[in-house]
C-alpha cells in the first residue's frame, strides 16, 4: 500500500496540472484506489456522524474542498493516461456522459499501452 501512496503524493506534488507526457496503467490506477478511499473514508465519517449535524456537515464540507483540490490531478493523471494508450486528452471529456462515458472511459483506460507515440517526451 505504501506503494500507491507514494504515487499518489507524487502525482499531486509533482505532476499536480502536468497534462503532457504518459502515465502507466499502474500509476493510474494506483491514484485511482487512493482517490476512491478518500472520498469513501470522508462518506463513512459523514454517514457515522449523522446525528450529529455539526460534524456531518464539517466532513462533507472537508470531502468537498479535499475534491476540488484532486481535481486537476485527477484530470491530467487521466488525460496522460489517454495519452499511453495514444488518444488525445479531450477523451477524459467522454466522463461527461451520464453512465455510459464513464464505462467508455474505464475502457479506455484499462487498454495496454500504444508503446511509442506521438505523446512521447
Amino acid at each position: 500500500m505504501n506503494e500507491y501512496i507514494e504515487n499518489f503524493k507524487e502525482i499531486v506534488t509533482n505532476k499536480y496540472a502536468q497534462f503532457s507526457g504518459r502515465a502507466g496503467k499502474a500509476e493510474f490506477w494506483q491514484y485511482i484506489l487512493v482517490f476512491v478511499l478518500i472520498n469513501v473514508a470522508f462518506s463513512l465519517l459523514s454517514s457515522i456522524f449523522s446525528g450529529v449535524n455539526f460534524l456531518r456537515m464539517l466532513f462533507m464540507i472537508i470531502s468537498a474542498i479535499v475534491s476540488l483540490a484532486l481535481l486537476i490531478p485527477t484530470i491530467s493523471v487521466g488525460v496522460r493516461r489517454m495519452h499511453d494508450i495514444g488518444k488525445g486528452g479531450g477523451w477524459v471529456l467522454v466522463n461527461l456522459i451520464p453512465f455510459i462515458g464513464t464505462i467508455w472511459f474505464i475502457i479506455l483506460a484499462i487498454k495496454e499501452s500504444d508503446g511509442p507515440n506521438r505523446f512521447d517526451k
